[in-house]
């Protein structure tokens, strides 16, 4: 066998990290015997937990399985570095394993090659999977968001929307709830429950006072919520700031450009930190934004606002892929999917790939990518 090709395991071991590790990679690892049976799996759990290898030793130990001399297939390079855990290069090193097999290398310049060449120096047999491989191809798609953080400096930025099939997102009179179906909502909370951070708009948080939580799927970790509020208007009353319909915790960023400290000190109050980046005419400088959420461990941002701050965001070049929910109706007048321009040409336009279209029940849902984006995934 050849890396984890062919092997029934591979996939869910590295599935099952997808709601928890944020804002660790998403991580799995297996370890086989010589005749290829599995002695342990596992994957990377919630932050200061135990990595894949960790668990999949842990694994193994509780299944009355010895490690010496088997191959540890993992998905991404074992760390190197203390972190919120210990190496994990020094725990397969301990246990005895004979081979190490990587998916893909880590981008993290505090592990990139140190962790191979650690299991090299312990003598363990180590092997890096080529990188157009099935596996390395899964991995880098998967952790899309840790690479762009680890690369770029900035999160991968998807932008959510709902609309009808004319590209309406809300009627003249505000009415948006709702358009697309309960299948295509419940799809939409899986992907907020991936996501590091949720964003939204001042705007939204008036006009349909939201918990943008995740409620509909089942998720071990809420995502964090930032709002762009340029001039401190969150009302203290929002619904946002009540507790969680699991209890779950979650940080509160509040971007804004002026200074106001009463109104911080209020918000401070009730758990929610305020951020000063301010940019040109009295705006939060968005790109700015996107650097120090990087520095907060974003991976992937989840933006569901309204169309004017959608309109900026793609103004300024700072969307990375579209995550559109089209419902099989049409509403005619009304608010659109986002509001820049007018262009002049048409190839001024937001040029996109179509990365995957889906059935959701009734509606359709269309991943598209912004053309070049995610260059930096690709070696």
């Amino acid at each position: 066998m050849n890396g984890f090709e062919g092997h029934p395991a591979w996939a869910p071991a590295l599935l099952a990290a997808l709601h928890t590790s944020n804002p660790n990679p998403r991580v799995g690892c297996i370890i086989t015997a010589r005749d290829g049976s599995v002695l342990g799996q596992g994957h990377t759990q919630q932050a200061g937990g135990p990595h894949a290898e960790v668990m999949a030793l842990r694994d193994a130990r509780a299944r009355g399985h010895s490690v010496v001399g088997a191959t540890a297939y993992v998905t991404l390079e074992p760390c190197s570095h203390h972190g919120r855990t210990p190496p994990c290069c020094d725990a397969l090193i301990a246990a005895g394993v004979g081979q190490v097999v990587v998916a893909v290398g880590d981008p993290n310049p505090l592990v990139s090659g140190r962790g191979l060449d650690r299991l090299r120096a312990a003598g363990i047999a180590v092997e890096l999977m080529p990188p157009d491989s099935e596996v390395a191809r899964a991995v880098r798609e998967l952790n899309i968001g840790f690479f762009s953080r680890m690369v770029r400096k900035t999160p991968w930025v998807r932008m959510k929307m709902a609309a009808s099939l004319d590209g309406v997102t809300a009627l003249n009179n505000g009415v948006s709830q709702w358009i697309t179906g309960e299948a295509a909502r419940a799809d939409g909370h899986a992907w907020r429950a991936r996501a590091c951070a949720v964003l939204t708009g001042i705007g939204t948080v008036l006009e349909d006072d939201p918990m943008l939580d995740v409620r509909l799927v089942q998720t071990p970790r809420q995502p964090h919520l930032v709002i762009v509020d340029s001039r401190l208007e969150t009302p203290l009353d929002a619904r946002l700031f009540g507790p969680l319909s699991n209890g779950q915790p979650r940080q509160i960023w509040i971007y804004c450009a002026v200074a106001a400290p009463e109104k911080e000190a209020a918000l401070l109050a009730l758990g929610a930190q305020v951020i000063h980046m301010p940019g040109a005419s009295g705006k939060v400088d968005l790109a700015a934004m996107l650097r120090d959420l990087a520095l907060r461990e974003v991976n992937e941002l989840h933006l569901e606002a309204g169309h004017k701050l959608n309109g900026s965001f793609l103004r300024e070049g700072l969307v990375d892929e579209c995550l559109v929910y089209l419902a099989p109706k049409l509403l005619g007048v009304g608010a659109g999917l986002s509001n820049f321009g007018p262009l002049s040409a048409l190839e001024d336009g937001v040029s996109l790939s179509f990365h995957s279209v889906d059935r959701v029940d009734d509606d359709l849902r269309v991943v598209a990518r912004v053309a070049g984006r995610d260059r930096f995934l690709h070696p």
